[in-house]
């Protein structure tokens, strides 16, 4: 009891005011928390909700942060809750191969949950860190916000755009930190390149494009029936607000990635292509979008294309694709993982390195090269330059910790994950169209087709609301 007395006295004493309280959606309070400034050495109490694969990466990763308190643990699987690797189903080790090794030694003071909204009553909570799987991240991130935590969120931001637009709407309303785990808007190369391409430094770009591969033929996630999960594995608190269906293996904890109702690869990973695209070319939103691709050639379960390909047009003269290739194997781009072309140069990108190439003349042109050819990388532990490595989820974890003492706003904001995820949702319609789709990106509507407004949102399973 001391302990909790002694706490919130030094709540109380590190705000600047004392902040109201309302009653919002669930019963969660709106709590308005912005001006709880703390010292430099206060730890944040952190609840983690979902500690499968990536849960578990970003939950090391914030317990490496000396002032990060790990406070509680959430998810619908009892062994990544207890982190007994000992309990966990023999068939997703060896059919997933994508569960953690777990084993940490906490103190007996970290509090477990299989349900978040319990995790949230817990007052004593300062932030959460969801990574749950993508139809889960509106509902807990609005529920974490009305609660009054500070919030890191795994990216995609959404599973539509219209839960997207409405998780902005909810954080503007309150004074919470709200992070996406776009974790490239902290790397130090990409955030060298923001103000460099955007101000010219190519040329004008007319053309970028990314490509993610993955060769998964011929078995991709493979086929399963319909069983009943591991006892241990609460499949209805899963599935969440969408429609009920019967358990499969090759769904659930990690295979879902492929399941359209739950994710999809452009989501996963192109997600991260086209935030970073979209920064540096200093661009909102797309006025049209095209998608072409199908299930062509792996015989599996899964619901979304096995060969994708996107492309965007800007209002401003750029075309951007976005490649997702699963049935075979090698990049189209020879150098990284982004390609911009300018005018002047084309920009090669990758983690932690960048080539320039120098344009060369076309027809009826006489001119040299119009810039210089330039490579720079970003080396481990490199004194003589006075840089130092750090990889990108630690950086965006750091950003987030600093934001919530210091109440700035963080790298990657709620509307800058709403903006980035609208594209991957963009693609995704414009391939269930098959259409050419003309976007309003002020009103988030499509213009010439009402087939495609109607996959701007879905209907929630009873009981679930946001």
């Amino acid at each position: 009891m001391e302990n909790k007395k002694t706490r919130r006295v030094f709540l109380k004493q590190s705000s600047l005011a004392i902040a109201g309280v309302t009653i919002g959606q669930k019963g969660f309070p709106m709590v308005d928390r912005y001006n709880r400034i703390r010292g430099s050495n206060d730890r944040v109490r952190t609840g983690f909700i979902g500690v499968g694969n990536r849960g578990s990466e970003l939950l090391h990763g914030f317990m490496a942060q000396p002032d990060c308190e790990v406070a509680a643990l959430c998810d619908v699987y009892k062994p990544y809750i207890t982190r007994d690797y000992t309990q966990v189903d023999p068939r997703y080790i060896k059919e997933i191969g994508r569960i953690p090794r777990m084993g940490e030694n906490f103190p007996k003071s970290v509090k477990q949950f299989t349900d978040y909204r319990k995790l949230l009553e817990d007052k004593t909570i300062d932030a959460v860190c969801i990574s749950t799987p993508d139809h889960w991240h509106a509902l807990q991130t609005i529920d974490s916000i009305r609660a009054g935590k500070d919030v890191y969120v795994e990216k995609p931001l959404s599973k539509t755009i219209a839960e997207g637009r409405k998780m902005v709407e909810i954080g503007k309303k309150s004074k919470q930190i709200v992070s996406v785990g776009l974790n490239r808007r902290s790397a130090p190369i990409f955030q060298k390149l923001a103000g460099e391409i955007s101000g010219g430094k190519i040329g004008k770009i007319t053309f970028a494009q990314a490509c993610h591969v993955s060769d998964m033929f011929p078995n991709g996630i493979g086929k399963q029936k319909a069983e009943n999960p591991p006892r241990d594995f609460d499949w209805d608190m899963w599935l969440g607000p969408r429609a009920y269906r019967p358990y499969q293996y090759n769904i659930a904890p990690y295979l879902f990635r492929w399941w359209e109702d739950y994710a999809n690869q452009i989501s996963n990973n192109g997600i991260h292509y086209l935030d970073l695209i979209r920064w540096l070319i200093a661009e909102e939103a797309p006025t049209a979008v095209s998608a072409h691709g199908g299930k062509f050639v792996i015989d599996d379960d899964r619901t979304i294309p096995d060969t994708l390909h996107v492309t965007y047009e800007f209002g401003s003269g750029i075309l951007v694709t976005v490649t997702i290739l699963e049935a075979s194997s090698g990049s189209l781009i020879p150098y990284g993982f982004l390609e911009l072309r300018g005018t002047q140069g084309t920009l090669y990108a990758g983690e932690n390195d960048y080539k320039i190439v120098p344009a060369i003349a076309g027809q009826f042109q006489t001119w040299k090269e119009l810039m210089q050819p330039e490579e720079y990388e970003l080396k481990r532990d490199n004194p003589a330059v006075g840089e130092t490595y750090i990889d990108s989820t630690t950086s965006h974890i750091r950003n987030f910790l600093d934001c919530v003492k210091s109440r700035e706003q963080p790298a990657a904001t709620l509307e800058t994950g709403h903006r980035s995820t609208t594209l991957a949702h963009l693609g995704t319609i414009a391939m269930q169209t098959r259409k050419r789709l003309e976007w309003d990106g002020l009103k988030e509507r499509f213009t010439n087709c009402s087939e495609a407004n109607n996959y701007l949102s879905y209907e929630y399973r009873e009981p679930w609301k946001f």
